[in-house]
């Protein structure tokens, strides 16, 4: 009987066991990532947990809020000059839990969702008793034209079909406004700038801007400009904090 002739080991190239190996340390440590995310969740969520007397400070904060808004619209506010009505850039800085529904819808009516969230208004009699419903979260002042062209080209979109679109084509600009002789980027610029006799409608057209945090600028305190805080009217003022968040 002839015998069996060995054969060979079959051997796996060292190049695919070191792989192996670091594929099933991968999977360890993903494992392990994943157990440990899920025990801060849990730990997150048993530790922001509102407890009854949360819900009742609250409730306080918007209750005085909305008392001192209705204190704000007592004081007395600074003519106007009717003939040529002058532009406002609207800054949202704060804002969160302790605001009152009725501020808050005051704020949404502005487009200012958000915090540093901006919009361009036209100072009228109306407006600036709206602006001094929701003072302690916004401040507000007279830009430059400098700063209204580098916002509008720089942070600048257009509002199209409830949707954020860049303005990077005049033809929808040309669409949506020409029947106001508005076809272009500087036509918008200078519209804003001038409110002029289709303001409404170009701002309405733009987006609201979203505006970067300052380093510095804002001390995070609710008390007007003009007391030493951040919010209210800075007049030209305004146009350094610009610089800042643009």
């Amino acid at each position: 009987m002839s015998e069996e002739v060995a054969q060979p080991l079959a051997t796996v190239p060292e190049i695919i066991l070191k792989k192996r190996k670091s594929n099933e340390e991968l999977a360890l440590r993903r494992k392990e990532q994943l157990e440990q995310r899920k025990f801060r969740l849990k730990k997150n969520k048993q530790e922001f947990i509102k407890k009854p007397e949360d819900f009742v400070k609250e409730f306080r904060y918007r209750e005085v809020d909305l008392v001192q808004m209705k204190h704000r619209l007592k004081r007395k506010r600074p003519a106007l000059e009717t003939t040529n009505p002058q532009l406002l850039l609207v800054i949202r800085i704060q804002g969160k839990n302790d605001m009152h529904p009725a501020v808050r819808k005051n704020l949404y009516s502005l487009n200012l969702r958000k915090i540093f969230n901006a919009v361009f208004v036209r100072a009228d009699e109306a407006m600036l008793e709206k602006l001094q419903r929701v003072e302690p979260y916004v401040t507000y002042g007279y830009p430059s034209l400098k700063n209204v062209k580098e916002l509008i080209y720089k942070k600048g979109y257009a509002k199209i079909n409830k949707q954020r679109v860049p303005l990077t084509d005049n033809n929808l600009i040309e669409e949506a406004l020409g029947k106001y002789n508005i076809i272009c980027i500087e036509d918008i610029v200078h519209e804003i700038a001038s409110t002029g006799k289709y303001f409404k409608e170009a701002a309405s057209f733009l987006w609201p801007f979203t505006l970067n945090k300052p380093e510095v600028g804002l001390k995070g305190v609710k008390a007007r400009y003009l007391d030493g805080g951040d919010t209210g009217n800075r007049e030209d003022k305004i146009n350094e904090l610009i610089s800042k968040m643009n």
